[in-house]
This record gives C-alpha cells, structure tokens and sequence, in this order.
C-alpha cells in the first residue's frame, strides 16, 4: 500500500518550488554533501547554494551531519536528505514546474544512451485513471524500501500525469 502523503505547509511548498533545491535533494539522498560539493556540482556560486541549502534546513528537508575538515582544514558541514519530500502531497502546491526543471536538468547531465523514456496517452473513465496512479504508486513505494545497495548506480524516475488535450 503506498505511504499517505500529508499536504505540504506553505514553508515546505515554497522551498520545493525551486528546480535547484530540488536537485540539491536528489543529490543528498544517498550522500552527505557540503555547500561547497553542492556548489560544484550544480555549477553554482557557493554562497547561492547555501541560500538553497539553508532554506532546506530550515523547512526539514535537509539534515546536517557532523562537521568535518576539509583539504585546506577549515570546519565544513555536510548535509543529507531528509527523506521528507516523498512523503508530501504537493499536488496542490506550485511544485510542478519546479520538478519538471529539474528533471531536464538532470536529463541534460546524462548520456542519451543511459536515459529509457516512455509516453504513453490512454482514454479510461476516472476510476481507471485513479487505478493506474494507485497501482504506479505502489510500484514506486516498493522500489523505496528496498535496501540500500552502497556502490551500486543511481537510478532515477521522473513521472507526470495530466490531462491531454
């Protein structure tokens, strides 16, 4: 059965609206990482990331580690997500366009043999359409809790449904 999803408060939409934090969420998933990893990896100016990672601390989504020292011995802090994004209900919440950006900016950074894409338009009643997004849902929740496999590849899912007109 998949995990009912609370609405966001209006703090946690604001901070998921943000292609950027959204990426910065998806790269500490599975490893901590400080601003300044952050920075390189998103192509970013460090004290612009921070601004990110900051207003993600502060609405729950990221939590920072313990403080580490760096090459040149100054005291850095990594962070790590939450896990709290998944768990939100955005559907009501202007987050859309925010996920829909980073994922082509994260589809940029691939290979075009690495990236398998599907679209698919069907003509069901309601419930039918509801059905898939249940059942989509659980299939999602099931890969979630499969443990960890450290070392192994990242794999991730982009998924929209909307009407088509």
């Amino acid at each position: 059965m998949p995990t009912r999803r609370r609405p966001s408060t209006e703090a946690e939409a604001a901070a998921l609206a943000s292609g950027i934090r959204l990426r910065i969420i998806r790269l500490t998933s599975f490893e901590a990482m400080t601003n300044k990893e952050l920075a390189e990896r998103l192509g970013r100016d460090p004290a612009t990331t921070l601004h990110h990672v900051r207003r993600l601390v502060d609405t729950g989504f990221l939590a920072p580690q313990e403080p580490r020292r760096g090459t040149r011995g100054a005291k850095e802090i990594p962070y790590l997500s939450t896990g709290l994004s998944w768990l939100l209900d955005n559907s009501a919440a202007p987050v859309g366009q925010a996920m829909l950006e980073a994922y082509l900016a994260e589809f940029a950074e691939a290979e075009p043999g690495e990236v398998d894409s599907s679209r698919l338009v069907f003509q069901v009643p309601p419930p039918d359409v509801e059905e898939f997004k249940e059942r989509l849902g659980e299939l999602l929740e099931e890969f979630r809790h499969r443990p960890d496999a450290p070392g192994q590849g990242r794999t991730a899912v982009y998924v929209s449904i909307y009407p088509s007109r």
